[in-house]
């Protein structure tokens, strides 16, 4: 088991493959009636890092079609909230990017043999639209048990809170893993007076037996390698993951 905290930076790599990353598709939160999607750094410091290593990256969602980022994630947003994050106001300066939130293909049409790895963006969205979505389980299963890197980050770790492997058991049995911890939760709620989630990744993960599910400090990066099995506890946390996924197909 490997975990990581550090930064690096890889450059000028030829291709070495495609990379799938799946994000939310735009839904509506039914506990505070905000539209929301996948939260933008979750989606831009990881392709950063996938690019940089010479991967090609393709983005689906749970029904194709126009992706929306989550409003405070959003550089440019009035809140200030993601003011800081120059990595995805930069993307949103490349027409290659936006026209890539234009137009996903639907999880339905993808067919994992064609990629190295999977990488799961987190956001409000995830809690409604990857949460017992069967077909994203079966594809996340399949480059599991094919070996090969399989990330999740954030509120989109919600997906193995369910998700089994073809021999019945949930996936995280027996593996150490992280997801957006109560701690965050407790501080976004205060953040902006309501109850966000309609329920907290880390307190359903602790009801689960056999599994060892561990955060680090609220919002400092923090990524775990079990296997091939990747998961990122939130937003700062993406880069360390998709790090992990380099390392692990390097």
């Amino acid at each position: 088991m490997k975990e990581k905290n550090a930064y690096v930076h890889f450059h000028g790599a030829p291709s070495k493959g495609k990379i799938l990353m799946v994000a939310s598709s735009p839904s509506v939160s039914k506990q505070t009636g905000w539209p929301i999607g996948f939260w933008a750094a979750e989606l831009t410091h990881p392709l950063r890092v996938f690019q940089e290593a010479g991967y090609e990256v393709e983005l689906a969602s749970t029904q194709g079609g126009k992706l929306e980022m989550d409003g405070y994630s959003n550089p440019l947003d009035p809140s200030g909230y993601s003011a800081h994050d120059i990595i995805t106001l930069g993307y949103m300066q490349k027409p290659e990017f936006m026209q890539m939130l234009e137009n996903t293909r639907p999880i339905s049409d993808i067919n994992p043999a064609d990629y190295v790895a999977i990488f799961l963006v987190g956001g409000q969205g995830p809690m409604y639209t990857f949460r017992g979505n069967a077909e994203l389980e079966k594809i996340f299963i399949n480059f599991y048990e094919a070996g090969k890197p399989s990330a999740a980050v954030c509120h989109s770790t919600t997906l193995l809170l369910e998700a089994k492997a073809s021999n019945g058991k949930l996936l995280v049995a027996g593996k150490t893993w992280t997801g957006f911890a109560d701690a965050e939760e407790e501080f976004a709620d205060q953040a902006v007076g309501m109850k966000i989630q309609p329920y907290r990744i880390e307190a359903e993960a602790r009801k689960l037996s056999g599994t060892d599910f561990r955060v680090a400090a609220p919002f400092s990066s923090y990524a775990i390698q079990d296997g091939n099995l990747i998961t990122g506890q939130q937003q700062n946390s993406g880069a360390a993951a998709a790090e992990l996924v380099v390392e692990m197909l390097g």
